[in-house]
């Protein structure tokens, strides 16, 4: 078949129109015609598919060349046993650290295919969970409770810095006499009255019959005030004990309650200071130091003679309680600034006199690292806590909220009212109250 003027054959002889074109003796080839090379799983020989994953092409051979001819030559299979890591390090029967093993796949790159978008590359855990930090973060190695502070040594005694969810509490327990002052003005007009007349009668009629009967009735009012504010703490626990038990099952939305049960950590477990007791719901370390005829006082109120708090951190954060008669757990909502009134009773843990001046060097640690001095003083360090497991005793509110039961603290103080054979006037406790009756060297239940 002769061919038509204007028209050409191809070489796999089909005949079109038109001249045939004039190869250039270099053309470069289109993206259409340019050949994949095979790369065996290798990023590094991906040309641009390696520099958008970051990884680094400048050294080496792996540098892509176009091809000069024919089709590339496929290697030889694998052996069959490493063909399901194949172009890819996630999951499989070998999902974890990837080793310096060359499987069919190629090498693997050192750097994540992410690290040039997220920063730092995450090294995979053993147990193929990615996380948002080196292995040493994990939160095996964390210390209980702690937030703002790195995780230190056994051995350091730097002190605590929780965030806003851990209420730091006062030195103590603020207890008080409520009083109208109207009251308080009458009866003042009254003792001054009764005081001017009987002096007056004294001196005129030579009779101190009205100012004996001042003064009998002023002396026993005086002592009980006495009475009253050296008895006051003794009397609040003699209050908080007898007082009768609730049932949580039964109690209502706003009812004032008393639960005794077990108490479990909520999500912020504390740690005392000193002897790193951890999974504390309550934790407490103060410094005293007695004061003699001379000598520097630890704070304002210390008077001679006596001891003194001269520094102290009490910690309580939101725990759960499991009632002993309904068995239900409520939420306490201790954390987040809420007012609290703990009576839990300290130990002694480190007792400095003039026989034992001779500091330990955990002691000397602890005092350094909240930049306390350790001079010649008689010191005693105290430390409370209520561990995980106890059995304590709260007073609150109850809230029932979504299906969840929380023990808030009340917005008014709780009274202990006139405890007339005790001669005992009443007295006011503001927030939660919690107790807890259990030596701290007693097994707690574990939980």
């Amino acid at each position: 078949m002769g061919t038509r003027t204007g028209s050409h054959q191809l070489s796999n002889g089909l005949i079109v129109s038109g001249r045939p074109e004039q190869q250039l003796k270099e053309r470069q080839p289109t993206m259409a015609s340019r050949a994949v090379p095979y790369t065996g799983g290798d990023v590094k020989r991906s040309g641009e598919l390696g520099k958008m994953y970051g990884v680094d092409l400048s050294g080496g051979d792996h540098h892509h060349h176009p091809p000069t001819g024919g089709p590339p030559k496929l290697p030889s299979r694998p052996p069959s046993s490493s063909q399901h890591n194949s172009g890819s390090a996630r999951s499989g029967p070998n999902s974890g650290p990837v080793g310096p093993k060359n499987t069919g796949s190629g090498p693997m790159s050192k750097r994540s295919s992410s690290s040039s978008f997220s920063g730092p590359m995450t090294p995979i855990q053993p147990t193929g969970l990615i996380t948002s930090g080196p292995l040493g973060t994990s939160s095996s190695n964390r210390r209980s409770g702690q937030l703002d502070n790195t995780t230190s040594a056994p051995s350091s005694f730097n002190k605590v810095t929780y965030g806003s969810a851990v209420t730091s509490l006062g030195e103590e327990v603020k207890l008080g006499f409520r009083v109208s002052r109207v009251a308080m003005w009458v009866c003042l007009v009254v003792v001054v009255m009764g005081l001017v007349v009987g002096a007056f009668l004294m001196a005129a009629v030579k009779k101190p019959v009205i100012l004996v009967a001042v003064v009998a009735v002023l002396v026993p009012a005086v002592m009980i005030l006495i009475w009253n504010y050296a008895y006051r703490k003794h009397g609040v626990l003699g209050f908080l004990k007898k007082y009768p038990d609730a049932e949580l099952r039964g109690a209502i939305d706003g009812q004032f309650v008393k639960v005794t049960g077990v108490v479990t950590c909520g999500s912020i477990p504390l740690e005392s200071s000193f002897q790193r007791i951890p999974r504390c719901v309550y934790a407490s370390s103060e410094l005293y130091e007695y004061r003699g005829c001379g000598g520097k006082p630890a704070n304002a109120k210390q008077r001679f003679f006596s001891w003194g708090c001269r520094y102290s951190e009490n910690f309580v954060a939101d725990f759960y309680i499991s009632d002993f008669q309904s068995g239900l757990r409520a939420l306490v909502k201790a954390g987040y600034g809420a007012k609290v009134a703990p009576f839990v009773k300290p130990t002694v843990v480190v007792d400095v006199t003039k026989d034992n001046e001779k500091l330990s060097p955990n002691f000397l640690r602890w005092l350094s690292d909240r930049g306390l001095s350790s001079d010649d003083h008689i010191m005693r360090l105290k430390e409370g806590y209520i561990k995980e497991g106890s059995t304590v005793s709260i007073m609150g509110v109850v809230r029932r909220h979504d299906n969840v039961l929380m023990i808030v603290p009340p917005t008014e103080p709780i009274s202990t009212g006139c405890r007339w054979p005790c001669c005992l006037l009443p007295t006011y406790i503001e927030g939660l109250v919690l107790t807890s009756d259990e030596s701290q060297s007693e097994d707690v239940i574990p939980v």
